[in-house]
């Protein structure tokens, strides 16, 4: 597996910290040449560093991806260094508390803080595409990623338009590997539970991370480097034969029967 992405080229956007810094590296350290998206150029940068102080090849490629010309000059800054784009992971999310805090109730929301989760969330991903998919139309295929969320298959007493634009990834996927398929380019949705990133640590309280763990088929709550592990296969030809597929990574939350939890409590209870 140390060098199941040997020669391709790899976009990531998000890539300055959490899931997307973790795949990063990981995607460099199975062979890939990869273009750390970030929405600051300095961090983008700091990242990229970090990957080839480990001899491996990365440059950064800064700014906002709801801009349609920054993620033109991502692209072509990943082109000129490397070559045509192979694989795309799509990560970018709009999750800082500044802004969710804001994701209110239905009655309660801003227009303006729904249209920038969807710009985010959304118009990124797809732009990112618009301007992939040539450079991969050209070199013969390629593998798209798309982090989604849990919450893009339920409903949730929070975040309503968070989790909408995660719903519509898994829509904007299946659409693409449908229209792109026999061109050689394949895409796969990540749908993600609760992950552990730094973020998510400092803003969760204990009391919260308890309760969902307790509701994990897993012992132990996701990380990092366990989305970056799906996110390496389903880039890599290994998984040339998986298109159109929302993969679930998130420790069985969303599987079972919503009482699961109570019923083990309950059969503990009772000896």
């Amino acid at each position: 597996m140390g060098d199941m992405l040997h020669g391709k080229v790899a976009l990531i956007t998000g890539a300055t910290s959490g899931i997307g810094e973790a795949t990063a590296h990981l995607m460099a350290s199975r062979g890939a040449n990869v273009i750390v998206g970030g929405l600051h150029q300095h961090e983008a940068d700091k990242t990229a560093s970090h990957i080839r102080a480990k001899g491996f090849a990365a440059v950064g490629a800064g700014g906002d991806v709801a801009d349609e010309a920054v993620v033109r000059a991502m692209v072509e800054r990943g082109v000129d260094a490397f070559g045509p784009i192979n694989i795309l992971h799509a990560n970018a999310g709009l999750t800082t508390p500044d802004h969710t805090q804001f994701d209110t109730p239905i009655h309660d929301m801003d227009a303006a803080v729904w249209d920038r989760t969807m710009a985010v969330n959304l118009r990124g991903p797809m732009l990112c595409c618009k301007h992939v998919i040539p450079h991969m139309l050209e070199a013969g295929g390629g593998s798209i990623l798309m982090t989604s969320s849990a919450r893009g298959l339920q409903g949730e007493m929070e975040l309503p338009a968070y989790g909408t634009s995660k719903g519509a990834l898994i829509s904007l996927g299946r659409n693409i590997a449908a229209q792109y398929g026999k061109s050689g380019i394949r895409c796969n949705v990540l749908v993600l539970g609760l992950i552990m990133t730094p973020a998510t640590a400092a803003t969760l309280d204990e009391a919260m991370i308890n309760l969902v763990e307790e509701h994990h088929l897993t012992p132990y709550l996701g990380k990092p480097d366990d989305v970056a592990e799906a996110a390496a296969f389903l880039a890599s030809d290994a998984a040339r034969f998986i298109t159109g597929h929302s993969l679930v990574v998130d420790g069985g939350y969303s599987s079972h029967s919503p009482i699961v939890a109570d019923v083990m409590r309950m059969m503990s209870a009772q000896g």
